[in-house]
């Protein structure tokens, strides 16, 4: 089994709103019941992900087969909901980063994120990702995947996330 990493094209759309459906089943059998609800992410944000080239998939290559596992935005940035953060600091607020946002994959394949983050950091050192206070499995993935607990932003609808950052040196 190899795993590939490729930009999503338009045509893509309903993969990628099935991986985010299944992605939200997975939250909400973790007891995550309020994170991505309301129709979020919606088709329109989805596709301007795509047309500024930034939503991506990860392939899984299995013999002549291959799939579409996992998805995710990868955005430059700054991000406007990153400018303030509470009971904490960034690492580094200085740097250039990058921001990963709309993580989703099928529930049957396993160690995604590692694979989506290795993909990341071979384009940036430093990555930003939030994520809901009860998405339990994202928190433990990112403090494994040696990520550090920052503080709290708030979206632009005013819901709190939890914050995180990674700088890798060398890069």
């Amino acid at each position: 089994m190899k795993r590939t990493v490729r930009r999503a094209a338009r045509g893509d759309l309903p993969i990628i709103m099935r991986l985010i459906e299944d992605g939200k089943a997975i939250m909400r059998r973790n007891g995550n019941m309020l994170q991505w609800s309301d129709g979020y992410p919606q088709k329109e944000l989805l596709l301007r992900d795509i047309d500024r080239g930034q939503s991506f998939l990860l392939m899984d290559h299995e013999g002549t087969d291959s799939r579409a596992i996992a998805t995710w935005a990868f955005i430059p940035g700054p991000d406007v909901t990153y400018n303030e953060i509470e009971r904490g600091e960034w690492t580094d607020d200085v740097a250039p980063y990058y921001v990963i946002h709309r993580v989703a994959s099928r529930p049957d394949c396993h160690h995604v994120l590692a694979d989506i983050m290795a993909y990341c950091f071979s384009v940036t050192n430093n990555i930003r990702v939030d994520t809901h206070r009860d998405n339990t499995i994202m928190q433990h993935a990112l403090l494994s995947l040696g990520f550090r607990y920052c503080g709290i932003i708030h979206l632009l609808n005013g819901d709190e996330r939890l914050a995180y950052q990674r700088i890798v040196d060398g890069k």
